[in-house]
């Protein structure tokens, strides 16, 4: 059975668990001919195997972590900062993220960056796999109002731009999933509460910035980018898309300059035919 993940907010505590180390069995030792001495191989496993027991006494010392930017949670040496805005952006419209818990740890994040372009109250994150109306009163509160959109595409989804030139209430609070596709599928179909504000979608023909992380698609936008993109429909102002970005550009330009590589697509690279993928029989050539 899936074990449930509670939802929290930054900053609460990771629990990691320790790897164990696996010992050599009795059964797994070389053969021994005529009674002879055990191999010295085997001496050596047998000592190996005692010193590594003493290890689990030692205190375990937490690896130290860089100094990092209280505001732009980058490391010191390569904060981002100058790049963001002088002040948080003025908007209108609040902003919830939900946030898989394995993005939260991730380097080349771009949630934070998001976050310290925005005003505090207008921009929320909620961590976790699991939500419900006993764990999360606000979020269910939120979910259930006329005025709330959850930005996540499919068939069932109407456009941005569209949908707010005929709706009767104009939208106040959007929603959006951040993790890879793979991770916000999962948490947009195991949370009832998500599919109970309007569903939308960007209709956009701006390919991602962010080249440093792989897309499954060319059109495939990151959290940032989708919030940037939200936001200007919403508030009708394009100087929102542009401020947003800017973080982004800047983080990877730094990247590159530095040795990381551009990541196609999955679907250049399959279209290019510079990916395979695994089938029972073997691996074909797209």
């Amino acid at each position: 059975m899936e074990q449930h993940h509670e939802a929290r907010t930054p900053g609460d505590p990771v629990a990691w668990l320790p790897g164990t180390l696996r010992s050599q069995t009795p059964e797994e030792e070389e053969p021994r001919v005529g009674g002879s001495a055990p191999a010295a191989s085997v001496l050596d496993a047998e000592a190996y195997g005692a010193s590594a027991d003493g290890l689990w006494e030692l205190p375990v010392e937490p690896a130290e972590r860089r100094p990092e930017c209280s505001h732009c949670s980058r490391p010191q040496k390569v904060c981002l900062c100058p790049f963001l805005p002088a002040h948080p952006l003025h908007i209108s419209t609040y902003l919830y993220i939900i946030q898989h818990p394995a993005e939260e740890n991730k380097v080349l994040r771009t949630v934070p960056l998001l976050a310290a372009c925005l005003p505090k109250d207008k921009c929320k994150i909620k961590i976790g796999r699991r939500f419900s109306e006993e764990r999360d009163p606000e979020l269910s509160t939120i979910c259930r109002k006329s005025d709330t959109l959850i930005l996540y595409p499919g068939a069932e989804a109407a456009n941005l731009e569209e949908f707010i030139l005929d709706s009767p209430v104009y939208p106040s609070t959007i929603i959006i999933i951040d993790g890879t596709w793979s991770q916000a599928k999962d948490i947009f179909y195991k949370n009832s509460l998500f599919r109970l504000p309007k569903q939308v979608q960007l209709k956009t023909s701006i390919s991602s910035q962010y080249v440093i992380r792989a897309q499954p698609t060319n059109r495939c936008l990151s959290t940032l980018e989708c919030a940037a993109v939200a936001l200007s429909i919403l508030e009708k102002n394009n100087y929102i898309q542009e401020t947003l970005l800017r973080p982004l550009q800047a983080l990877c330009s730094f990247q590159l300059q530095h040795g990381a590589q551009i990541r196609l697509s999955k679907e250049h690279l399959l279209k290019n035919g510079f990916l395979t993928f695994q089938c029972p029989h073997g691996f074909l050539d797209n």
